[in-house]
């Protein structure tokens, strides 16, 4: 049987063993607020590597310092991140895995002392009201996307995803409901997409490798983008050199989300047909089955897992049974 699951997948020169993608997710775990990787990021990212998974994409990561969820988040902010993640990169490497980076600016989600970043002076509901970013504060964030895509190469990261979802500072600046701005980076849908538009530029002045974006393409708010504009927002991406958009929803304003399995799998199949670019599908993905439905039907290109691989690290292998795929195992288990 040949399962699309199982597949490799290339992208500008990277080639992943598999379409299996763990999902990017906070752990909170980085002490001492320095934003450096602990032994629970070794152990966490390269048991994944070991079950399996073709690429990792590790949590977001802050450009800055005020850009963090929280102060147990990891941070690419400073030279000093580099030795840290460099060491995560190349322990999932020597356990047959890609691994990519996933830049991020919490904007007004940011639960810090300091001032905090927004579009727009509205809060997020119960957390502490942002500044509206002033033309310093834009680039200044720019510049913490362009220097973290920088250190991530020195890192050697194989893939750099851009993190403009679920209602952090970049899906903020695109969504009408947080951006009232009245200047070049509101107002209208080709202004809002301004900063997004200047991040990937930016990135792509240090980075050449593989470029992916999160976006949440149903914001789950009447007021907010519609799934035609994602669309014309990811053909944006593509024009830009984008290679994947990674297709999740939610986040932006609190919402009772009708969650099943699969249920935003549509997002990813009809921004993939209708802007012609690669996606990835995430939001409750558990069975092989399915994964090998969403691959061979052609609604995405790769498959990303979250809670499923917080679960069960070694989903992969049990993926390839039920698929009747072997697999080549660790040397150290296949006596098992």
């Amino acid at each position: 049987m040949n399962a699309q699951l199982f597949s490799p997948y290339t992208i500008k020169q990277v080639t992943f063993k598999n379409r299996i993608v763990m999902a990017p997710m906070c752990q909170y775990s980085a002490h001492d607020q320095d934003g450096k990787i602990q032994d629970w990021h070794r152990v966490h990212y390269a048991s994944r590597a070991v079950g399996g998974v073709g690429l990792i994409i590790i949590e977001a990561t802050a450009v800055l310092p005020e850009g963090r969820i929280s102060y147990r988040d990891l941070g690419i902010w400073s030279d000093e991140h580099v030795s840290g993640l460099k060491e995560l990169v190349d322990l999932v490497h020597r356990n047959g895995a890609k691994i990519g980076i996933q830049l991020a600016h919490a904007g007004r989600k940011a639960e810090l002392e300091e001032t905090i970043i927004a579009p727009s002076a509205i809060p997020f509901p119960d957390k502490k009201t942002p500044k509206a970013a002033e033309s310093g504060d834009i680039r200044r964030i720019v510049e913490g996307f362009r220097d973290g895509a920088r250190r991530a190469k020195e890192a050697g990261f194989d893939v750099i995803e851009i993190h403009a979802a679920h209602g952090y500072l970049l899906n903020e600046f695109l969504s009408p409901v947080t951006n009232h701005r009245e200047d070049e980076y509101g107002g209208n849908a080709d202004n809002r997409y301004r900063l997004l538009g200047e991040v990937i530029e930016a990135v792509n002045s240090v980075w050449s490798g593989p470029l992916f974006v999160r976006v949440s393409a149903n914001e789950y708010d009447p007021q907010g983008n519609s799934l035609e504009q994602y669309i014309d927002y990811a053909r944006r991406m593509k024009a830009q050199g984008v290679d994947l958009i990674d297709c999740s929803s939610g986040g932006l304003v609190p919402a009772q989300i009708q969650a099943f399995p699969g249920y935003q799998v549509n997002l990813a199949e009809q921004i993939r047909r209708q802007a012609e670019v690669a996606t990835g599908a995430v939001g409750l993905i558990t069975e092989p089955s399915h994964a090998e439905e969403i691959l061979g039907n052609g609604r995405a290109d790769l498959v990303l897992l979250g809670r499923e691989l917080l679960r069960n690290p070694y989903w992969a292998y049990e993926a390839a049974k039920a698929l009747n795929i072997t697999l080549d195992r660790p040397v150290q288990y296949q006596r098992a």
